[in-house]
């Protein structure tokens, strides 16, 4: 489903016809789409260390919570699933039960160094991990301490790309060390560069004094 059918509401439409951008998102919706994930997607996705899921309670109220864990924690399974291992943490589980009743979330995936940020519709889905070994072996993270609870799958009902602007460049330590590498590196060869020269220069400073 194209991402904008499924957002805008009459009263969203009614507000953007007031505020001058109906005419806009009319024609975006009415354009053709790609049906499920892309290569582009499936990079995206891959690459990321956390994301944000908003669910809905039974009191309500929505409920919005951020999942890290490694790079590459939240897997592409298919063209139009994702999925997580859902590890143990503060034990609230609030939005385990807000998706028991209600599976329908909505995801943010944002990379900060790229100010890139996709959104999108989705139905969760809960699977025991003895229910599909198969499946855990795939999403689980390598090289990660962890206490695996159950699976957390994604269905996409629709997604979209948001614009850059707001969103402020931020880089974690590891994307920070990796950006100086090469000038860390270079410090380094002119380090071992200027210590040549001193050894050299002292031993010149020996003979002459010998001479």
């Amino acid at each position: 489903m194209n991402y904008s059918e499924l957002a805008f509401s009459d009263d969203i439409k009614a507000i953007q016809e007031r505020m001058g951008s109906r005419s806009t998102y009319e024609r975006v919706e009415k354009m053709s789409f790609v049906k499920g994930l892309t290569a582009v997607e499936n990079r995206f996705i891959n690459e990321m260390d956390s994301f944000y899921i908003a669910s809905f309670g039974i009191n309500g109220y929505p409920y919005i919570q951020h999942r890290g864990g490694p790079k590459g924690f939240l897997k592409v399974i298919d063209h139009q699933t994702i999925g997580i291992v859902d590890f143990s943490g503060n034990r609230q589980y609030i939005s385990a039960g807000n998706v028991v009743k209600n599976p329908n979330v909505s995801l943010i995936l944002v990379s900060y160094p790229l100010r890139a940020r996709l959104k999108m519709y989705a139905e969760a889905e809960v699977v025991e991990i003895n229910d599909n070994p198969v499946l855990y072996e795939f999403l689980k993270p390598e090289n990660y301490k962890f206490k695996p609870e159950r699976l957390l799958l994604f269905h996409i009902k629709a997604y979209d790309w948001n614009c850059p602007q707001h969103i402020t460049p931020r880089y974690s330590q590891a994307e920070i060390e990796k950006i100086n590498e090469a000038q860390t590196l270079y410090t380094e060869q002119l380090e071992k560069e200027i210590a040549l020269l001193r050894a050299k220069l002292s031993s010149n400073n020996e003979r002459n004094l010998e001479d």
